[in-house]
C-alpha cells in the first residue's frame, strides 16, 4: 500500500508539473474538524454495530487545482480524515467466555449489557479526486464553488477505547444484574487486524473564496460516505463510516 500511495502522488505531482505550463494551476491546504459517524451496514444490524452517535476528530488535506475553464477545475487531493463513532451509557458487549459457566446448564447469553464509554477512532488517508465547478459575484473578489468525486482510502489507525465502570446485565434495560459486583471498562484494543484497510466512497463539499493576489483564502462544508463494510468478519454486524467536514484553507496559483 506505501508503493501504491507513493505512486499515486508521483502521478499527481509530474500531472501538476506537465500542466503547469499548458494551463493553471494552484497549490493549496486546509484543515478543520471531521464529525464522523458509523451506520449498520444493510440489514445485519445487532446490538454492538447500532446506536452509535458522532464523534469529532481532525481532518486536514493539501491539494492541487487544474484550471480547466472559468467554472470547472479537478482537484486531486491527500486527505488525513477521522472516522468513527462513540457511545455513552448502556450498551451491549460479547458475553466474556470466563462468564459463559455462570449460566449452565443454560446456553450463555450472546451479549451483556453494562453503562460505560466506548469510542472507536478510525483515521484513514484518503485520495479524492473532485470535479469543482465555481462562480465569481460579479467582478468582486468573492467565489461560490461545489466540488465532488470519489475517493480511495486506506486505514492507517484503529482502536476501540473503553472508559467508567459497571455492573454487568444480562437485560438491554439494566435490571437485571449479574453477581459480579462492579468491573471496570477502562481500556484500549487495537482493531487493525479486524478492520478492512481499504474503503472507496463519495466526498463533496460546497465553499466560499476570497481573492488575495494570486491567492485564496476559503471555508468550507462538506462530507464523505465510504461504501464499503469496514468490519473483516459478521461476528460483530456490519458497518459503513462516513463524516461530515468543516474547513478552512488557503490555495495559490503558480501560473496565471
Amino acid at each position: 500500500m506505501k508503493k501504491l500511495i507513493f505512486y499515486l502522488l508521483l502521478s499527481n505531482f509530474t500531472l501538476l508539473f506537465f500542466y503547469a505550463d499548458a494551463q493553471d494551476v494552484a497549490l493549496g491546504i486546509r484543515g478543520g474538524i471531521s464529525i464522523p459517524n458509523l451506520t449498520a451496514g444493510g440489514s445485519d444490524q445487532n446490538p454492538l454495530n447500532t446506536g452509535y452517535s458522532s464523534r469529532f476528530g481532525p481532518d486536514a488535506g493539501i491539494y492541487a487545482e487544474f484550471k480547466i475553464s472559468k467554472l470547472f477545475s479537478l482537484q486531486p487531493m491527500l486527505e488525513f480524515s477521522s472516522q468513527g463513532g462513540k457511545k455513552d451509557g448502556l450498551q451491549a458487549f460479547p458475553t466474556p467466555p470466563q462468564l459463559a459457566q455462570m449460566f449452565q446448564p443454560n446456553p450463555a447469553p450472546t451479549y451483556l449489557y453494562a453503562n460505560f464509554n466506548s469510542e472507536a477512532k478510525l483515521n484513514y488517508l484518503m485520495l479524492p479526486i473532485l470535479a469543482k465547478f465555481g462562480w465569481n459575484f460579479g467582478n468582486s473578489p468573492f467565489r461560490i464553488y461545489l466540488d465532488a468525486g470519489p475517493f480511495l482510502g486506506y486505514l492507517v489507525y484503529a482502536k476501540q477505547v473503553t472508559s467508567g465502570s459497571s455492573q454487568y446485565y444480562t437485560d438491554p434495560q439494566g435490571t437485571q444484574a449479574l453477581p459480579t459486583g462492579t468491573q471496570s471498562f477502562n481500556n484500549t484494543q487495537d482493531l487493525m487486524s479486524q478492520l478492512n484497510k481499504f474503503n472507496f466512497g463519495i466526498e463533496g463539499n460546497i465553499g466560499f473564496a476570497y481573492k488575495l493576489g494570486k491567492g485564496n483564502v476559503f471555508i468550507e462544508g462538506g462530507g464523505n460516505y465510504g461504501f464499503l463494510n469496514i468490519q473483516k468478519g459478521t461476528a460483530n454486524g456490519k458497518n459503513e463510516t462516513g463524516a461530515g467536514t468543516l474547513a478552512v484553507g488557503y490555495s495559490f496559483w503558480l501560473s496565471k
